[in-house]
């Protein structure tokens, strides 16, 4: 149901490769490759397109047609002045088709309403100590019914489902953010795809937090856009993920690239997790040990001034962090960027990212430079964003065999 690439326990990992590819998904293969190239290229012609996808106009003709009469690319104003035939630029509908897409985090909730062209219809964000499951899937709810108001009749029928991105074993560690026995219990019990669909009454696909956001962070980057890269969202903890050979890389459970809970060695020189030192709860525990008060709430409004000297502290800490998991993952996966962001104000994120280059300048290298080290551009909603993208994208745009498999079957 998530779109998920992973091996079936009987299956060989070079099966796939034997298997021939059936004429539907051919066909959806093509239509993919149009779609995307329109998604890309806002504007482009039918000649551009057949350049680009490497289709007979004939074929590229067909399926633009065919996208039209299914609502999801318009044809704009014909363009003259130019040699040749004059050219039809061809558009996404912004219309065509819409996503919820909601972060379950450990301190705030949020939810988007997306359509197809990449506007934010509808935002609502909320924060609380920690999420309770007893109510907050019927809050939600409510949220996406409001939402989804906003749309027509006709609009509603062409909203895909809902991406939830949540962070791994809430049910293990609720504890550290201040729930006790019974909530733990409570999350420990749900199936959070079911409890969401049941309140909605969408189709529902459940992302890692920090996979979810760094496919948000991979389209908002410029072209050309990296085939590999890195990501790290300072938050309550460390939403992180990975792009691996173009493929947003979750692994058999969905939340690998988790690393924030790579070991590093701390401040004291004992071994920790980037968990424990880069993120804002660990900002709270020094706060707490200087004897200074902890903010609560929205990060955003923070009175950041407040917070030093120990914030200096944390930041350089922090960002030694980051930069040691950086160099190790670089290690293993050859990636030439690695984007760092934060649900902190931007003027902070940038301090960070400051800090977070300067470590990276400080440590050794051996068969690899150093790697780009560039600020996030999404922030805080990064999360909720690339839920709402996933969604769409692995049902229209998507080219992997299973992605298509599921279109096929659907």
């Amino acid at each position: 149901m998530d779109g998920s690439t992973s091996n079936r326990p009987d299956e060989d990992v070079f099966d796939l490769g034997a298997r021939k590819m059936a004429a539907g998904e051919m066909r959806l293969n093509n239509e993919r490759a149009v779609l995307t190239a329109v998604a890309t290229r806002q504007g482009v012609s039918g000649a551009e397109i057949a350049r680009r996808t490497g289709l007979g106009p004939q074929t590229v003709s067909r399926i633009i047609s065919d996208l039209e009469e299914r609502g999801l690319v318009l044809r704009g104003e014909v363009r003259r002045g130019h040699r040749g035939q004059p050219a039809t630029p061809i558009l996404l509908n912004p219309g065509g088709a819409f996503s919820l897409g909601c972060e379950i985090g450990w301190r705030h909730m949020e939810i988007v309403l997306r359509g197809l062209a990449g506007e934010i219809l509808a935002h609502h964000r909320r924060d609380y100590d920690f999420p309770h499951a007893s109510s907050i899937f019927e809050e939600i709810g409510s949220l996406s019914r409001l939402m989804m108001g906003r749309l027509n009749a006709v609009e509603q029928h062409r909203v895909v489902g809902m991406g939830l991105a949540m962070p791994g074993g809430i049910a293990r560690n609720i504890d550290l953010v201040g729930g006790g026995p019974e909530d733990a219990a409570s999350w420990r019990d749900l199936d959070s795809v079911k409890a969401m669909e049941k309140a909605t009454g969408l189709p529902v696909w459940l992302y890692n937090d920090g996979n979810a956001a760094c496919w948000a962070e991979l389209t908002a980057l410029p072209r050309p856009r990296p085939n590999n890269m890195c990501y790290f969202l300072v938050s309550t903890f460390i939403c992180a993920g990975i792009i691996a050979d173009g493929r947003l890389w979750e692994g058999p459970s969905g939340n690998s690239a988790n690393m924030g809970s790579m070991i590093i060695t701390d401040s004291a020189g004992q071994p920790n997790f980037v968990h424990l030192v880069a993120s804002l709860m660990a900002l709270e525990t020094k706060l707490r040990v200087a004897g200074l008060p902890v903010p609560t709430g929205d990060p955003q409004r923070w009175d950041w001034s407040a917070l030093e000297p120990v914030l200096s502290e944390w930041l350089n800490e922090a960002g030694k962090a980051i930069a040691t998991a950086i160099a190790n993952t670089g290690a293993v996966t050859e990636f030439p960027l690695a984007v760092v962001d934060g649900v902190m104000p931007r003027p902070i994120v940038e301090r960070l990212v400051e800090r977070v280059r300067r470590h990276t300048a400080q440590l050794p290298t051996l068969t690899f430079d150093h790697v780009e080290i560039r600020s996030g551009i999404r922030g805080v909603s990064a999360p909720s964003i690339g839920a709402a993208l996933l969604p769409v994208y692995r049902q229209l745009f998507s080219r992997e065999t299973g992605d298509i498999e599921l279109s096929v079957r659907a």
